[in-house]
């Protein structure tokens, strides 16, 4: 645990040191849970978000691109659930003064339960080697078997609990888990409450006339209530899907690890309308689909897995967490939810609009069922940012901060280094830049030693650097260097272009999918 939280501190610490992420309104002592993307950051940021819309829009022609705005009529959130049901549950510790959500209480606990089943299989793994029959082990082993079904029945009380409103057997779950505040050890808990999300606001000249808005909680319900708009200007035929990214805001009760949890963030999520009863067969597809994206990053697939639902939300018949391994444990990473029909039906009822398609071969119209595919762009940040950091010890010994991001998703695509900061070494680098900037982001770095210039483009994530030396003058080559292996080659600077297509060229990427 404690590595843990050193490896944590470094991320966050190195985020700021190199211009990824800031800690907002800092010369006011910052405001909680609440971050500013820095020169850097903004670029990796804006890099994944267009990684994501190539894959789920550009590359299918069935899939379109919608920016719906922030604020929406307030019966959108009425017919929604969001007004009635949207909350979370709320507990306090009242010694600590601490607030945290319950569910996330329970579940942290079962996670415990959860690594000690997968401690018992991995001994087994190294007892057995080659021989490990690991599903075999699973279901015969009693201590894997009982701490799995411990976990499940957790949950499941949990899950009927939440869904029944009953509260009071939540708090129960907790004092009979003896689960105490992770800060302090107390187990003086307070009542179980619910509490809304949705952040209110105001719209209008005066007081006395302005009408109650909310900012949206989710970008989905713009999709919702604009899905006739779409299907009939873009003549889209079933199944077909809405993608949208943009900002969302919720009052979160406990904002905490830096950007996983925030009041403020961004979403990128695609709506893909079905015919009824077709639903679960296309919410196995975008499952697979959706895991394979994330796989072509490069990130380990140790590091991904699935987690059903055992609490549905309001609107779903079928639900599952693409979770990843963060410095603080397996957390949801991405959402895939079998949303039915009750969207679409919900707005019907609240505007007496229909919102329907018409189907031609059948000469019938039917309300879509929808399957959901949702991503938090800063928890998917945080995920590529926080694996891709790494310390390595070199072989003479020494040791090096790296941040191999993949270099599709990289802010700079190559550093170009004059070896020394004259014999016209310098303007033949600037040439280069000029040359390549057209195509890719690209820096300049003259300051200090070659070495000290490759360490610190190590650290910022750049995955070539390309050194203008003295043979340069006379063959038009430069040595090129690659991050991850430190290898470097001599090639023509003429093949730049074509050389750095073949390493960052987001086709080159998605292809692997």
């Amino acid at each position: 645990m404690a590595k843990q939280e050193d490896n944590f501190r470094n991320v966050i610490s190195h985020a700021k040191e190199y211009g990824y992420i800031f800690p907002s309104s800092e010369i006011y002592d910052g405001l909680g849970a609440v971050y500013d993307y820095g020169q850097n950051g903004v670029e990796l940021k804006k890099n994944i978000r267009e990684y994501w819309w190539k894959a789920m829009v550009q590359l299918h022609e069935n899939i379109v691109g919608i920016d719906a705005s922030i604020f929406m009529h307030p019966t959108t959130w009425k017919a929604s659930g969001h007004v009635d049901a949207f909350n979370d549950p709320l507990i306090d510790n009242k010694d600590s003064k601490k607030r945290y959500r319950a569910d996330v209480l329970i579940e942290d606990y079962c996670e415990k339960i959860y690594q000690k089943a997968q401690k018992e299989i991995e001994k087994a793994r190294n007892r057995f080697g080659d021989d490990f029959d690991e599903e075999q082990f699973v279901n015969t082993n009693p201590r894997v078997v009982g701490y799995l079904q411990k976990k499940k029945e957790i949950l499941e009380r949990m899950a009927k609990g939440l869904e029944n409103e009953d509260l009071a057997d939540v708090k129960a779950l907790i004092e009979e888990l003896e689960i105490a505040d992770p800060e302090t050890g107390s187990k003086n808990w307070t009542d179980v409450r619910q509490f809304n999300l949705m952040f209110g606001t105001k719209l209008g000249a005066s007081a006395d006339t302005a009408m109650d808005l909310y900012l949206r909680p989710e970008t989905a319900q713009g999709i919702f209530v604009n899905f006739l708009n779409v299907q009939k200007t873009g003549r889209m035929k079933i199944p077909f899907g809405i993608a949208q990214t943009g900002k969302a805001f919720r009052n979160e009760i406990v904002a905490r690890q830096f950007i996983f949890r925030m009041r403020e963030f961004e979403q990128m999520e695609m709506q893909f309308f079905v015919k009824p009863g077709d639903e679960l067969k296309w919410y196995e597809h975008w499952k697979e689909t959706r895991l394979k994206w994330h796989l072509s990053l490069g990130l380990g697939k140790e590091n991904y897995r699935f987690h059903d639902h055992e609490k549905l939300a309001h609107y779903a018949n079928a639900a599952t967490d693409i979770e990843f391994n963060f410095p603080f444990g397996f957390k949801e990473l991405e959402g895939v939810h079998s949303r039915t029909d009750f969207d679409l039906k919900a707005h019907e009822e609240h505007s007496g609009k229909k919102l329907q398609f018409f189907d031609p071969e059948t000469n019938s119209s039917y309300v879509p069922y929808v399957v959901e595919t949702s991503v938090g762009l800063d928890r998917l940040f945080l995920a590529v940012f926080s694996k891709s950091l790494q310390e390595e010890t070199l072989e003479d010994g020494s040791t090096r901060t790296v941040l191999k991001l993949p270099a599709v998703l990289a802010p700079n695509k190559a550093a170009i280094l004059p070896l020394v900061k004259k014999d016209g070494l310098p303007e033949i680098a600037r040439e280069i830049i000029d040359e390549l900037k057209w195509d890719f982001a690209v820096s300049y770095d003259e300051k200090d030693a070659v070495g000290r210039r490759y360490r610190r483009q190590d650290a910022l994530g750049t995955p070539f650097c390309i050194t203008v030396d003295h043979q340069t003058k006379e063959d038009r080559t430069v040595t090129i260097r690659d991050r991850d292996t430190m290898q470097q080659e001599r090639v023509s600077i003429d093949n730049l272009t074509d050389l750095l297509n073949k390493k960052v060229a987001v086709r080159n990427w998605l292809k692997n999918i």
